[in-house]
């Protein structure tokens, strides 16, 4: 229940902080324009690449470690995991700091394409080390579960950065785009100070029992650089593919503009399709530090209910939405983006949202039970076909070799890691589960979609969908007992 609950605040805080930057990204590019807008997404491109080397799996090490020491009863021993993880932030992000402050001309130069952007890059880089350790400040809070306090803290945090940034682009920015930049960084910055020197004043408030010095350093490397080669890769993947895909796109000599369809397809489907996202990753969020204080008491059988649990969860979650997408995909995408393109594109990929809603959860599962090393080498794999798969399939396909690249990767990620968590924690899925949950699913859509009335078609799809899975034994009792208990708190 805790779990539940803390994952709902923590999705409704980071749908609120969405929604406040979104309000603040149109107040801003009615002050710089639409090519300031694009001259700071580039800074911020630098800045996204600077923090992900940076921050070195640290924050994700933190939750581990921390989880782990407070699993096991030894609350004192959270000092010296922090201090650990202190120093290996400063060491990392110390060297990064220096990297990219020292190629900050070549970088505004070269890369953003604008030299004015020089001072906006070298103040990112002071404030680098202070977001670095604010990472490792939320990965014990998270650890702690004391998620509320984290909560109070990012929206204090937004509205000082916000404020900051709002009264220089009054006073000093005027309209020229580069200082709006610097304007944006020194308000982040700032406001990392403060969650930063709050976070840290909340911990000192605790009085945590001392003990005696322990050293966490290998267990430290073992846990966080194999999250930072993962995360590094992924950020070196995704330019890559940035890069080459538009290239290999205008190969495709098919009758539909094929650059404007992966544009479509990016900015336009992948946010509708994994909104309803946001609580599967509060919940991943949660998971890592709840199983790795499970591993460290022994309770493999509360390991067990919570894998089970979370993944009929997800999947039952996964298909309601799959099915609900797919019906209002054209009448949904004309209301946000009044296009039909992105309505044909969202019904192509809705199938795969149990897959996806399933794979964020396994991963954030096999993380919290200490599979760092395997996530890395799944990663790896499948980045490196998706790179071969999209050179050889987008010249000759188009959008489809796109999609069957997209398909086939995160399938079989999905499958290497579902395979690895279910052999380490002994757990049974059986594969009749998934099964039903897909024929329930399709039949539904059927069954629904001869319904005219949009709105009654997506008021029919979860009943049809409900009786389904309760006649095949998918939705059982108890977990509508649970459910109903959960509305009752």
């Amino acid at each position: 229940m805790p779990i539940f609950y803390s994952a709902l605040l923590l999705t409704a805080v980071n749908l609120l902080l969405r929604l406040g930057a979104t309000g603040f990204q149109v107040y801003l590019s009615g002050r710089i324009g639409a090519a300031g807008i694009g001259l700071l997404q580039l800074v911020l491109s630098v800045s996204m690449l600077s923090m992900t080397a940076a921050m070195a799996g640290v924050r994700t090490a933190t939750m581990y470690l921390s989880a782990e020491e407070l699993g096991k009863g030894r609350p004192g021993n959270v000092k010296w995991v922090l201090s650990g993880c202190f120093g290996y932030s400063i060491l990392i992000s110390g060297g990064v700091c220096l990297g990219v402050g020292y190629f900050a001309p070549q970088i505004a130069a070269y890369w953003v394409g604008d030299p004015r952007t020089e001072t906006a890059i070298r103040l990112f880089t002071a404030f680098l080390p202070v977001s670095c350790l604010c990472g490792v400040m939320t990965g014990y809070f998270t650890a702690a579960n004391r998620i509320g306090t984290l909560a109070a803290v990012e929206i204090a945090e937004q509205v000082f950065s916000v404020s900051i940034t709002m009264v220089l682009l009054s006073l000093w920015v005027g309209h020229d785009p580069a200082k709006a930049c610097t304007a944006v960084v020194l308000g982040s910055g700032l406001g990392a100070c403060l969650t930063l020197v709050c976070l840290l004043i909340l911990r000192a408030r605790e009085h945590a029992p001392t003990a005696p010095r322990i050293s966490v350093r290998h267990r430290l490397l073992d846990t966080a650089l194999p999250l930072a080669l993962a995360d590094d890769l992924k950020a070196g993947i995704s330019t890559t593919e940035n890069l080459m895909v538009p290239k290999r796109l205008a190969l495709f000599a098919g009758d539909v503009a094929p650059l404007a369809a992966f544009g479509t397809v990016c900015g336009m489907v992948f946010p509708v399709l994994m909104f309803p996202a946001a609580i599967i990753y509060a919940l991943a969020e949660l998971l890592i530090p709840e199983l790795a204080r499970c591993a460290a008491a022994g309770s493999r059988q509360r390991i067990r209910y919570l894998v089970g649990r979370s993944l009929r969860i997800c999947m039952l979650y996964g298909c309601f939405f799959c099915g609900l997408m797919f019906l209002c995909a054209r009448g949904l995408c004309l209301r946000l983006y009044d296009s039909q393109l992105a309505g044909h594109y969202l019904r192509l990929y809705a199938p795969m949202i149990p897959m996806l809603y399933c794979d964020a959860i396994t991963d954030a599962m096999t993380k919290g039970l200490g599979q760092q090393k395997a996530c890395v080498r799944y990663n790896i794999l499948t980045s490196g076909m998706d790179v071969a798969f999209l050179y050889l399939l987008l010249p000759k396909y188009g959008m489809q070799g796109y999609l069957l690249s997209f398909f086939v990767t995160h399938l079989i990620n999905f499958l290497l890691s579902l395979n690895r968590l279910l052999k380490i924690t002994g757990k049974q899925l059986p594969l009749k589960i998934p099964l039903l949950g897909g024929l329930c699913t399709i039949g539904s859509i059927l069954a629904a979609s001869g319904v005219q009335d949009t709105i009654a078609r997506c008021l029919c799809y979860p009943l049809i969908l409900s009786c389904l899975l309760f006649l095949c034994g998918i939705l059982r009792k108890e977990d509508l007992r649970w459910m109903k208990g959960l509305v009752r708190l």
